[in-house]
């Protein structure tokens, strides 16, 4: 049996989870992360030198990092669903997840943990415009994005990108900033409500 390990409320646990949904394979839960068990536990360290969720474990097999479980599930699980095989399709698809956590992910940091989370290091208003700008500007490359694909992040297909991006962009509409319009994110994120465990793990009312 697979076990997440990690609180459905995380951003990066909930990639896990609705790639299972999307995937339809059972798998069980342990709850890990502020307000439930502490991930410095030595035994949840043992697993994650990290002390960050998510954690998978599947059989003797122990993974960490969101994007990595997801891909490892979907090449597993997924006979060719979420992740195609062949090396071109595949790069595109993994291209989009890695822009996710490596250039939109940063642009968001400062306006969330400032006007959602209420942090103390990011209350600085100058700061949280700043993050707010930035992060527009990174959801104006995905509409550019979508007008080409006229479908999903990496084409045609409902895939890994989706979900990742999906989550991403529901954390965009739900966080107080003014919002740039852009009319191909706002039908793509239509488009995902019809995914197996969008509404459960992405439009959840949890940023």
């Amino acid at each position: 049996m697979i076990t997440v390990l990690g609180k459905s409320s995380s951003i990066n646990v909930r990639k896990v989870l609705w790639t299972l949904a999307a995937l339809k394979q059972p798998y069980q839960q342990e709850e890990w992360g502020s307000g439930f068990r502490d991930p410095n536990a030595p035994e949840f360290l043992a697993l994650n030198p990290n002390a960050m969720v998510p954690v998978l474990r599947d059989g003797e097999l122990v993974l960490w990092e969101s994007n990595t479980i997801s891909r490892y599930l979907a090449a597993t699980y997924g006979q060719g669903a979420l992740l195609p095989s062949a090396p071109r399709e595949r790069a595109q698809v993994e291209q989009w997840m890695d822009w996710q956590a490596t250039e939109l992910n940063p642009a968001w940091r400062g306006a969330f943990m400032g006007l959602v989370r209420k942090s103390p290091q990011f209350a600085d208003p100058a700061g949280i415009e700043a993050s707010a700008q930035a992060w527009n500007a990174k959801m104006a490359i995905l509409e550019a994005q979508l007008q080409k694909t006229g479908a999903y992040a990496a084409g045609k297909e409902f895939s890994l990108a989706d979900i990742v991006l999906g989550l991403s962009t529901n954390r965009w509409k739900m966080t107080p900033i003014a919002h740039a319009g852009l009319p191909a994110v706002e039908a793509w994120y239509e488009r995902l409500a019809s995914q197996p465990g969008f509404k459960e793990h992405c439009a959840n009312g949890t940023p």
